[in-house]
């Protein structure tokens, strides 16, 4: 798939972001900016800017920030492509796509209204239908306390089949193979095309952005399966999609917290409880992409809540294999705290506060352990610990848990917790902890970005003057992606620093490959491009603006200067290293690297006494 840059940028240019966020949260002008609260996290006072010159915003509460193809792709859940494709639809633009192996756009939206009317034509079947099987649906869902308008406000459904949705799509224009792809028909060996679903309860399935693109059917009375999904579609994919989010999303980034179950009447019966910050799963494990999907609402933690019959403690066997380096400390900001509770008396979320109430499930949920205390505790309850046989077993079992982190310090912890437990010497549990190979576990392994890693890591144990050297490079790299003219003449910069960070040298990179391929290019364009190289470069881009100078050339100077001297001061470093006299160098050798080390001190000083303090302390 490819959207040239022209359409990015005619996209762009019709899409004012100062309205776009206004749409979605409160914004008010103060002098040339405009400010908002975050939408991206809890906060009271706002915090967010954005700068209607360079059509960028930056939350200085979280550190997100971007252009507007990055504000939808956070707010609405999509990638970039999708982002120009919503905006596109927003502004009535057409946009050109080569190479692109799915559904052109036009074809999708015809799919969009293929399941809006399906979905219409189901609950008007619940709702109005006149027959014994509308009138065990009613009463099923009425049994489940789902009814009055639940219906309504969920736009619950009824399927009677027997052709009924293919003649109603059909007079409104629609063809076989639009009803096919949109998974809402089926035709079998050239026969007749048959509605896809057939007297079933359905429970229609959003997108984040509210719009219907799947179906999901449970069987009235008895038959197999007893629930039914659509199956993969342009617009549907399992792995990536959770029920619900449409209406969590909101709820979950103001309480920082997510809850996860396992069916659709769960979802509902919690949210009509009041516990809004929920989404089930569409008949598939839980995957590392909605883990990462849930977490860009939810701040604080995800909650897993495990039935507790058997299916959900296999579930719940299943969860473990996220367990990973992003749920240590050491991950920093990436980090996911993901926890667990399983249900008792083998309750699921729907019953269980149906007969206890939605504060005894809050008190579940606060008292969830993380996930890897978790799968502890069920490891070492499969064990009787009461022999040294059963306490060997179960320190295998609970070891194979800590396995994918156990380079970590949190895992040594839990190692020696498990000595504890287990009457053990606390360096045997550690050695065996090290020999402990990790499992394979799911599909992270192959999204983990290298880079991140070294990023995190990077972070601990640093200087306060590296801290120092890191926060100028920031700023610099912000400073030129705000002003690219200014970049562009001062590209030198960009090209010969030695930057400390690695996220740095990729951003400077991106940023001189962009302005050779475009000199003209924008702030915006600047920002959107380095972020999809690492979606954290957004943040750094935006987080800058002109401080205590007052004049860009004037703080560029300084910025660039810093950078210079810094980096003089580093070879100094490495040359006194070398002038070691345990490093074996003959006198002219020695003379003359001596030499250059005096000529370079004094550089620097005279570079020193003219350098200003820095304005920003």
């Amino acid at each position: 798939m490819a959207i040239s840059e022209e359409d990015i940028q005619k996209v762009r240019e019709a899409s004012d972001l100062v309205a776009i966020v206004g749409e979605r949260t409160v914004v008010r002008q103060r002098g040339r900016d405009f400010w908002c609260c975050c939408p991206f996290h809890n906060e009271k006072t706002p915090s967010c800017k954005i700068d209607p010159s360079t059509q960028l915003w930056h939350c200085f509460g979280c550190g997100e920030g971007g252009d507007v193809f990055g504000f939808i792709m956070k707010s609405e859940d999509l990638n970039f492509p999708d982002a120009v494709r919503y905006l596109a639809e927003r502004a009535h633009i057409d946009i050109v796509e080569t190479g692109r192996a799915s559904m052109p756009s036009s074809l999708k939206a015809r799919l969009r209204e293929v399941c809006a009317l399906t979905e219409e034509f189901y609950h008007a079947q619940l709702m109005r239908g006149k027959s014994p099987e509308a009138d065990a649906a009613r009463a099923y869902l009425g049994g489940r306390g789902l009814g009055g308008d639940v219906p309504k406000k969920w736009m619950l459904g009824f399927a009677p089949g027997r052709q009924s949705l293919v003649r109603f799509l059909s007079s409104k224009g629609f063809k076989p193979d639009e009803m096919i792809a949109a998974n809402v028909a089926v035709q079998r060996d050239g026969g007749r095309l048959n509605d896809r679903f057939y007297n079933r309860i359905m429970f229609p399935i959003h997108n984040p952005q509210g719009e219907c693109i799947a179906f999901g059917g449970r069987v009235v009375g008895r038959g197999e399966p007893k629930y039914l999904n659509s199956q993969e579609t342009p617009l549907f994919h399992k792995s990536s999609v959770l029920y619900g989010l449409d209406k969590a999303k909101n709820a979950m980034v103001a309480t920082g917290i997510a809850i996860i179950v396992e069916g659709y009447t769960d979802v509902i019966a919690l949210h009509e409880s009041g516990i809004c910050n929920v989404v089930a799963t569409l008949g598939t494990a839980l995957t590392i992409q909605h883990v990462r999907l849930i977490s860009r609402h939810a701040s604080k933690r995800i909650v897993y809540l495990f039935d507790g019959d058997a299916a959900g403690q296999r579930a719940a066997d299943r969860a473990l294999g996220f367990i990973d380096e992003e749920m240590t400390p050491e991950a920093g900001k990436s980090r996911i705290e993901l926890c667990a509770v399983t249900l008792p008396d083998d309750l699921d979320p729907a019953d269980f506060v149906a007969q206890r109430g939605a504060d005894a499930l809050r008190t579940y949920v606060d008292d969830a352990k993380p996930l890897i205390a978790y799968g502890i505790d069920r490891r070492l309850a499969a064990h009787d610990l009461g022999s040294a046989e059963g306490r060997t077993r179960a320190l295998s079992d609970a070891l194979s848990v800590l396995a994918p982190i156990k380079s970590s310090m949190l895992a040594k912890d839990y190692a020696i917790q498990l000595a504890g437990r287990l009457q053990m010497r606390e360096q045997d549990v550690l050695d065996a902890l090290a020999a402990t190979r990790p499992p394979r576990t799911y599909e992270q392994r192959e999204n983990e970005s290298p880079v991140a890693r070294e990023q995190y890591s990077a972070q601990v144990g640093l200087s306060q003057s590296e801290l120092s050297r890191r926060k100028f490079e920031r700023r610099t790299l912000s400073l030129f992606a705000q002003n690219p003219a200014y970049a562009l003449a001062h590209a030198d910069v960009l090209a010969q620093t030695e930057w400390h960070d690695s996220l740095h040298a990729v951003i400077a990179e991106r940023m001189l490959s962009m302005l050779e391929r475009n000199p003209q290019a924008t702030a915006a364009a600047i920002v959107a491009d380095a972020a999809l190289v690492d979606s954290r470069a957004a943040g750094v881009l935006t987080s800058g603006s002109i401080g205590s100078f007052g004049s860009l050339e004037s703080e560029g100077a300084f910025l660039a200067d810093e950078l210079a001297i810094g980096d003089m001061e580093a070879s100094l470093a490495s040359m006194r290293a070398q002038l070691s006299p345990s490093i074996p160098l003959d006198e002219t050798e020695r003379e003359i690297m001596f030499q250059a080390a005096v000529d370079l001190q004094k550089t620097i000083n005279a570079r020193r006494a003219a350098h200003k303090l820095d304005p920003f302390q």
